[in-house]
């Protein structure tokens, strides 16, 4: 009862819609198999108590179209968010995002300033120069986990614990069952596959959001994992000093996917944050 379909522009977003509150959009990562639900769904019942929480399946991912980008990867997917946020009434936002989603959310705080209150960003890369920027091969490894992990035989159940093991989760036991099924049952999707097996860049030009990091105006939260296996925290402090009003809060015992790994002390962090905006 909590999922639904907008047709925006020429495209249509798959998204849950819970809770009742301040407006609060989470996006999640661009891993193989990421939806809204598998990246936050743990943490969902938390934030629900007190928020309006839209789930968003970004585009190429979960029942969202798997439409072609081209042109600037980032600016597309911050218009079309927009256009979203048109379609259900959500004038302005709390952003509450994963990896992909938070890069998104950057670029979007940045162009259209007055549809975000506030972002909270978990292991997103929106910036490739500079001393701390990620090393080469940090930097490539999703994309290299990504084309492993449909490369071979294809997906299977297996791969799909071993990726999530190796590059989200800190400990391999604390992962549900279930976390790894719907990750791998949506990583199946013939429009997913296709996307994954083409040669040609079908997500878009990457953009390196360093000048658009300066024009954010809202208050941001980089919540990061001390064992992230993409990104290391000295890259979220160097984030945390490139935006007028940047936060840095590194956890402890987790990697990628904080939310789902130790949903009620992420809770805590982010609720003591957006609390305190208005203070």
């Amino acid at each position: 009862m909590t999922s639904w379909f907008a047709h925006v522009d020429d495209v249509v977003y798959h998204y849950h819609d819970l809770g009742e509150g301040p407006d609060t959009i989470f996006l999640h990562g661009g891993g193989p198999g990421c939806t809204a639900w598998s990246d936050f769904g743990p943490a969902v019942p938390y934030f629900s108590a007190d928020r309006r929480c839209l789930l968003v399946d970004i585009l190429q991912y979960g029942k969202s179209s798997k439409c072609r980008i081209s042109g600037p990867m980032w600016d597309f997917h911050a218009a079309k968010t927009v256009a979203l946020m048109d379609n259900l009434g959500v004038e302005r936002a709390d952003f509450i995002c994963n990896s992909w989603g938070g890069t998104i959310a950057l670029c979007l705080a940045a162009r259209y300033p007055e549809r975000v209150r506030s972002l909270v960003v978990t292991g997103s890369m929106p910036v490739f120069y500079g001393p701390l920027a990620p090393l080469p091969e940090r930097g490539h490894r999703g994309r290299a986990a990504r084309d492993v992990y449909y490369g071979g035989e294809g997906p299977t159940r297996e791969k799909m614990r071993e990726l999530i093991t190796r590059l989200e989760w800190y400990d391999p036991d604390r992962l549900p069952e279930e976390t790894v099924d719907l990750r791998w049952r949506q990583s199946l999707d013939p429009g997913e596959r296709e996307l994954a097996a083409m040669s040609d860049s079908p997500r878009g030009d990457w953009q390196d959001l360093t000048d658009e990091l300066g024009l954010i105006e809202a208050p941001v939260l980089f919540m990061w994992g001390r064992e992230d296996a993409f990104l290391t925290p000295d890259y979220p402090l160097m984030l945390s000093r490139m935006v007028k009003r940047g936060n840095l809060h590194v956890m402890d015992h987790v990697s990628h996917h904080l939310q789902e790994e130790r949903p009620a002390a992420y809770h805590a962090v982010v609720d003591g944050f957006l609390r305190s905006i208005d203070h």
